[in-house]
């Protein structure tokens, strides 16, 4: 479980960051269409010992083995839309400042950004702006293997074909109207027949069914083709393998144990496997590196079954760990006073762990666009039996904000100046906590009831389980609890965090969404749901409103205290729909304030934001490491931070794609 971060995340706040990094440092290193490319940096990698600096480097090579494996898991012909592509563009001979290749040249760098031809947020298809005839030119001298030049045009330019990625609106086949490569040949009935008939639900262990394969119907027989070493994707996962055996080599226990159940995992497929890694993994606290590697996240399987791959590679950064420490400490008096249902409270809260940690490299579904905070395990049981470990990325949101200083944002947006100085003042704190309290407790919160298996609520799942975190964090921001444990010195800090989600929910987050498009990402319907389910509920009583100055509409919080109670309230309901199972109330709550977006402030919203020449999203370059030999021995590992986007995406594809094309 992910939290991303938000538009308004990236408005200049405050900042309090554990390292103050270089002035002169250029964070931006390229911008495109709605897109900017910010490079990070990785404070006190230098000061690791020799061992650790290995482990960091072995474990970030097995990150960049399996880049292949996103893309293919988001649609079939990206390999091979991407391989054409970059043949065009380092081969082209023509005039590269020709309005067709430098919109071809925007193309390849959006399909590198969104592993893939759909956007990474909306799930749409790219539109190409460089024309068909030129494109089919430029073709004739690319071999594109099984796919024929006409198939792959069509399947570029014809906006009605694979036109998104993941499709969850209400009503539709799901599985037919994604184009995700999770199923081939198969209706949504048919899946859900399949593995329902899989699930026990009174299984009190189940593994996570369906997460590491690919289902396929081919002369009416249903199958998996299972994601291992021999399986599918057996060429990446093989050099997955062969890096992760040398961080098993040179990392200490109980890291080495790890590494090595997650080695026999790739190896064999089998989920069980996969659940003794993540016990294994979720009970090491005490580890200064650490990682995450594998088929992990549901976002984009529509039924939320399917993971895809990733990688992050990470230590401890030490100096910022102090909240997250008092967070964990506190997680049994959080749990006991939540405002749920008693029943679905945790007796005993085991194994909550949250760390600051320093990221040293992005794969997968976390690269380039990364999450800020991340929660794992998923599975519920052994989130109850074992725990739960939340980390909160200090140098991913501290590149960020560098990025983002003297944009205008905050002018354009927030109407009251008392709501723009507790921003500014408190802005990275409350940011910063809200993600911890999401990531530490929000997700490892509550428990299911009997009976209860979690996959009832089918394709509002994921859109659900980040409201129930959030909720549970704008919730705790508000508690006297905080002030009374040192975690913030006053309630300002929850009021520059109110203020700033509502706007975000209800208004700005919208400057992501094309025209004429509703919602589709699930923190985005999240946050969108929270904020006008909140306005409603609040509307007699003036929480929230609607003021509007100079023609341009705001959206401002008046009641602090009763939003913070409304926030209580959803969260009861939440959990109890979580808890229970209850797939009607979710998909109401969902599709009645989750979805729809008004023509008329969308549009406001996207000139006005526009205007500012503010790119709504931001990924990252990632850090290179270098060994340092001496008398054939490795001595050391040293950092470099490359400023070019396109030269690491070529790299990449040169030095680490293992996959054919289709697969």
């Amino acid at each position: 479980m992910k939290k991303f971060v938000t538009a308004m995340g990236l408005i200049a706040l405050a900042l309090t960051s554990c390292t103050e990094q270089p002035k002169e440092a250029a964070w931006i290193v390229d911008k495109f269409d709605d897109i900017k490319v910010i490079r990070y940096e990785v404070p006190e990698f230098e000061n690791l010992p020799l061992n650790e600096k290995l482990l960091i480097y072995y474990l970030a090579e097995s990150a960049k083995c399996g880049r292949d494996i996103m893309f293919d898991q988001n649609f079939k012909y990206n390999l091979t839309i991407r391989r054409a592509l970059e043949q065009i563009y380092t081969t082209y001979e023509g005039d590269k400042s020709c309005p067709e290749f430098t919109a071809m040249e925007k193309y390849l760098k959006k399909v590198w950004f969104a592993n893939g031809i759909h956007h990474h947020y909306s799930n749409d298809k790219f539109a190409p702006e460089f024309s068909r005839e030129w494109f089919a030119e430029q073709l004739k001298g690319v071999d594109t293997g099984v796919v024929s030049h006409e198939e792959l045009l069509e399947v570029i330019f014809n906006p009605a074909l694979y036109s998104s990625r993941l499709n969850q609106t209400a009503g539709v086949d799901m599985i037919a109207a994604s184009a995700g490569n999770y199923y081939e040949g198969l209706t949504q009935k048919e899946v859900e027949k399949f593995y329902n008939k899989m699930i026990d639900p009174k299984d009190p262990r189940p593994i996570s069914y369906g997460l590491n394969s690919k289902l396929v119907k081919k002369n009416g027989k249903i199958y998996e083709q299972t994601y291992k070493v021999g399986g599918m994707y057996t060429e990446a996962l093989e050099q997955i393998v062969f890096w992760l055996e040398k961080a098993e080599a040179v990392a200490e226990e109980p890291l080495k144990t790890t590494i090595g159940l997650l080695i026999k995992y790739y190896k064999s497929g089998d989920l069980k496997d996969f659940d003794a890694f993540n016990i294994s993994w979720v009970q090491d606290t005490q580890s200064n590196v650490d990682f995450v590697n594998g088929f992990t996240e549901t976002y984009g399987d529509p039924l939320g079954f399917k993971a895809s791959w990733e990688s992050v590679v990470n230590f401890i950064d030490k100096a910022a760990c102090a909240r997250t420490q008092i967070i964990s400490e506190n997680a049994q008096w959080f749990e006991d006073n939540a405002p749920i249902k008693p029943e679905y409270r945790k007796p005993v809260v085991k194994g909550v762990s949250a760390k600051v940690i320093t990221v040293a490299m992005l794969a997968g579904d976390c690269y380039p666009a990364t999450p800020i905070g991340i929660n794992l395990p998923n599975a519920d049981w052994i989130r109850k039996e074992y725990g739960s470990k939340s980390v909160t990325i200090d140098n991913i949101t501290y590149a960020y904000k560098k990025a983002a200083l003297g944009n205008g944002f905050s002018e354009e947006f927030v109407l009251r100046a008392e709501d723009r100085e507790r921003m500014e003042k408190w802005g990275k704190l409350s940011d910063d906590l809200h993600t911890d309290l999401h990531e530490c407790l929000g997700h490892g919160s509550g428990q299911l009831a009997p009976g209860t298996t979690g996959t009832e609520l089918g394709s509002y799942s994921s859109t659900l389980e980040e409201t129930r975190a959030d909720l549970f964090a704008l919730y705790y921001l508000g508690d006297k609890k905080l002030v009374e444990i040192g975690l913030i010195p006053t309630l300002d800090v929850a009021k520059a965090q109110y203020a700033s989600y509502i706007m975000n929910g209800m208004m700005t987050q919208l400057s992501r969404i094309e025209l004429g498009k509703n919602v589709e990402e699930s923190h985005m319907r999240n946050r969108k749901m929270i904020a006008e389910w909140c306005y409603e509920k609040g509307k007699e009583n003036n929480v929230i409103e609607w003021v509007e100055k100079d023609g341009k509409k705001y959206i401002v919080v008046n009641d602090f205290d009763a939003l913070r109670k409304l926030f209580g309230d959803m969260l009861y309901e939440v959990q109890r729909i979580k808890s229970e199972g209850d797939y009607e109330a979710g998909k109401a709550l969902v599709e009645n304030y989750g979805v729809t977006v008004e023509p008329e402030l969308h549009k406001q919203v996207r000139d006005r934001y526009y205007a500012l020449g503010i790119e709504p999203y931001g990924g990252f370059v990632n850090p290179e490491y270098t060994l340092v030999e001496k008398d054939g021995e490795v001595v050391d590992v040293v950092v470099s931070y490359p400023a070019n986007y396109t030269e690491q995406h070529l790299h990449y594809s040169k030095d680490y794609s293992f996959l054919p094309s289709i697969n």
